[in-house]
C-alpha cells in the first residue's frame, strides 16, 4: 500500500469513525442515562436518510434536506418517547429488547410501504461534489471531508454540553444516581424524555449525512446498529469520550484492515482470492479488537459511572 493510498484509507477510517460516533453517541447517552436498550436506534438512522432524500427532492436544496431530516428525527424521537420508549424506563431489559425490536419491524414495513423496497440515492450538493487533490495525485471527495468535519464539530459540541453545562451536569448525575437526582427536585421524567429525543435526532442526523455515500434502503440501519453496539462496549457504556474513542478505533480498524490485509494476502493468494478474504477478515478484526480490550479492561476503555444501587 502506497503512502497516498494509506492516507486515503486513514481519512476513510476517520470518516466512518465519526459517522459511527454520531450513532453511538445517541445510543450510549440513552442507555447511560435512562438504562433503556433501544434496538430501534438503527431505524431512526434509516429514517434520517430517507427524510434527507425526500426533503431534498422536494426543495432541491441539500441544506433544507439536512435541516428537515434533523427536525423530523427530533419529532419522531418525541413521538416514540411518548408512545413507547418512555414507558420502557424502569422495565426489564428483556421488555425493552422485545418492544424496540417490534418497533424495528413496524417502521421498516412502513418504510417499504411509503418508499418501496428498492434503494434510493441522494447526490452530494454541488458545492461539495468535487475532490481535493492529495499528495501523490489522488483526489479525495470533498463531501467525505465535510462529513468528517461535521462529525468532529458535533463531537466537540456534545463534549461541551455534557462536561461544561448545567444540563450536562444533570445528565451525568442521572446516569450515576437517578433516584437521588429526583429527590433533589429535578424532573427526571422530562430529562429522560429529552435524552431519548436527542438520541433519535443524532441518529437521524447521521443517516442524513450518510445518505449521499451509502445506499438508502430498508434495513440499512441493522449493520450500523451492530457496529454502534461494538463501539459502546469497546469505549465503555454511558461514556461520550468512550464512544468517540471506540468509534475511531472501529472505523480505522475496518478501513485500514481491509487494505492492509488484502495486500498481505495477495502475497500468498491470488489477487481475486485476496480481495474476497481481506474484507471478511477485516470485519473479524473489529470483534477481535473488542475481545482484546475487554480482556484487559472489562468495562471498556473509558467507562461511564456505575449506577447506584436501587437507582
Amino acid at each position: 500500500m502506497t503512502a497516498t493510498l494509506f492516507l486515503v484509507q486513514t481519512l476513510n477510517g476517520l470518516q466512518l469513525g465519526v459517522l459511527l460516533f454520531l450513532i453511538a453517541a445517541g445510543l450510549t447517552l440513552v442507555f447511560g442515562v435512562t438504562d433503556v436498550v433501544n434496538l430501534a436506534h438503527g431505524v431512526q438512522y434509516m429514517l434520517g436518510a430517507y427524510l434527507a432524500v425526500t426533503i431534498t427532492a422536494w426543495t432541491e436544496s441539500f441544506v433544507l434536506g439536512l435541516l428537515g431530516a434533523i427536525a423530523g428525527s427530533l419529532a419522531l424521537g418525541v413521538l416514540l418517547e411518548r408512545s413507547v420508549l418512555g414507558r420502557l424506563i424502569g422495565r426489564s431489559h428483556l421488555d425493552q429488547v422485545l418492544a424496540t425490536y417490534g418497533l424495528i419491524l413496524l417502521i421498516e414495513e412502513a418504510v417499504r410501504t411509503i418508499w418501496g423496497p428498492a434503494p434510493v440515492s441522494l447526490a452530494p450538493p454541488a458545492a461539495l461534489s468535487g475532490t481535493l487533490r492529495l499528495p501523490g495525485g489522488l483526489g479525495y471527495p470533498l463531501y467525505r471531508l465535510f462529513l468528517l468535519i461535521a462529525g468532529l464539530g458535533v463531537a466537540v459540541l456534545l463534549w461541551l454540553v455534557v462536561e461544561h453545562t448545567r444540563t450536562g451536569m444533570r445528565l451525568r448525575a442521572g446516569a450515576s444516581n437517578a433516584t437521588m437526582l429526583a429527590a433533589l427536585g429535578i424532573d427526571t421524567r422530562r430529562l429522560f424524555a429529552g435524552v431519548l429525543a436527542i438520541g433519535a435526532m443524532l441518529a437521524g442526523f447521521a443517516g442524513a449525512l450518510a445518505a449521499p455515500i451509502v445506499s438508502v434502503e430498508p434495513g440499512m440501519g441493522s449493520s450500523v446498529l451492530i457496529l454502534a453496539f461494538v463501539v459502546i462496549v469497546l469505549g465503555g457504556t454511558g461514556s461520550m469520550r468512550g464512544a468517540f474513542a471506540g468509534a475511531l478505533l472501529v472505523g480505522l480498524t475496518d478501513t485500514l484492515g481491509r487494505g492492509l490485509l488484502t495486500d498481505a494476502l495477495a502475497r500468498v493468494l491470488t489477487a481475486s482470492a485476496a480481495r474476497q478474504a481481506g474484507p471478511a477478515l477485516a470485519s473479524m478484526l473489529i470483534y477481535l479488537l473488542m475481545a482484546a480490550v475487554l480482556a484487559v479492561r472489562p468495562r471498556g476503555l473509558f467507562p461511564g459511572p456505575l449506577p447506584a444501587q436501587g437507582a
